[in-house]
């Protein structure tokens, strides 16, 4: 009951990467996705299964960090992080709060 996106930070030689993770639900239902994950929650994971960071409402978080991309979430409810990352693999995972359940869409942007 959860959406798992893997992602590699690369290459192994690279500087850190700024990433920005957004889980996506409610902002679905304006572009005709049924039945939208109504509150999503997000986490990052490393190659160990590490936890790094998690989010439930993107604005109790780095708002204004996030603000800042341009990328923001279109809905409060939605989760995102922004982080840097080293190079090598990891896992965002997207759950619904409560272990609720629906259609949900995770995005990862490097921002440059």
């Amino acid at each position: 009951n959860v959406m798992i996106a893997g992602f590699i930070a690369g290459p192994q030689n690279a500087a850190p990467a700024t990433v920005l993770i957004r889980g996506l639900g409610p902002s679905l239902t304006s572009s005709g996705v049924p039945n939208a994950l109504q509150d999503p929650t997000l986490e990052l994971h490393d190659a160990n299964g590490n936890k790094l960071r998690v989010n439930d409402n993107w604005k109790d978080t780095q708002q204004n960090d996030i603000q800042n991309t341009g990328l923001p979430p279109s809905d409060n409810r939605e989760s995102a992080i922004l982080t840097d990352v080293a190079p090598g693999n990891y896992t965002a995972i997207l759950a619904g709060k409560g272990g609720a359940s629906g259609n949900g869409l995770v995005e990862i942007y490097n921002i440059q």
